[in-house]
């Protein structure tokens, strides 16, 4: 008897399924929730946020900042890029799993469009998102291959926090099985870009060395768990003596307070 499921081969000829239909539940809940985020209005500007400029962050399940970033086209096309399988450096270098951020924050700045100092407010904003980010950060540290370039901290636009997990998968998403699995294959990917292209940034092999440490805490308190035992403190980790400064470029001279 031929299968009648929906990845069925042996389904007689018809009409060829929409291009929407084919990823899969968890693929299709997470886009959506995506566009139901950035359907959202900017309060400051009262323009949608897909068609805002301005800085973004997102994080892991754990609430962890995971990446920082800023756009002077608009959120929907440079979140797009990230999130929905769409071309950037951090996919092509695979430094971001798309399927490791739980949620997004964006920090709207469209009311900076026409302003003739847009770049270096932007980058201020960038900065300062980048700096809180590190600062909650269990590992002092984020994947970002390139730090934002160093600028005077300023206070951050109201921002708009989104969950982009279907609630009916969260559980299984957030599995530490499932995590510690896309965690090394992440981790083998980016290596792997490394060895292959050998003239890499010394931001890859910075974020090599950061997404070994998340993918060792992960596993170390997956095994306590197993035993009984407390898991991991944040003390066992000295990000800096392993990746050096977070906070600016080692090749950006820009002073800032």
């Amino acid at each position: 008897m031929a299968s009648r499921g929906i990845a069925s081969y042996n389904d007689p000829e018809g009409k060829p399924p929409s291009k929407k239909s084919l990823p899969t539940r968890f693929v299709q809940g997470f886009r959506e929730l995506l566009t139901e985020a950035l359907n959202g209005v900017d309060p400051l500007s009262g323009r949608k946020l897909s068609l805002c400029i301005g800085v973004y962050a997102f994080y892991d399940y754990d609430g962890e900042p995971i990446y920082v970033g800023q756009t002077w086209e608009n959120f929907g096309t440079r979140i797009g890029r990230h999130l929905r399988g769409q071309r950037s450096d951090t996919l092509a270098y695979r430094i971001l799993d798309p399927f490791e951020v739980a949620e997004v924050e964006l920090f709207p700045a469209e009311v900076l469009r026409g302003d003739p100092n847009k770049k270096t407010k932007l980058d201020a904003i960038e900065y300062s998102v980048y700096l809180e980010a590190i600062e909650n950060s269990k590992y002092k540290a984020i994947l970002n291959e390139k730090i934002p370039p160093k600028s005077h901290r300023v206070p951050l636009p109201k921002s708009c926090r989104f969950p982009l997990i279907p609630g009916d998968m969260y559980e299984d998403r957030k599995h530490p099985d499932v995590r510690i699995a896309r965690r090394a294959e992440t981790l083998a990917r980016v290596a792997a870009v490394a060895h292959e292209r050998g003239e890499v940034s010394a931001g890859l092999r910075r974020v090599i060395v950061i997404q070994a440490i998340r993918l060792a805490d992960l596993a170390a308190a997956r095994l306590a768990y197993v035993e009984g035992r407390r898991g991991p403190s944040p003390e066992a980790i000295n990000m800096h003596e392993l990746v050096g400064d977070v906070a600016a470029d080692p090749f950006d001279d820009v002073d800032a307070d």
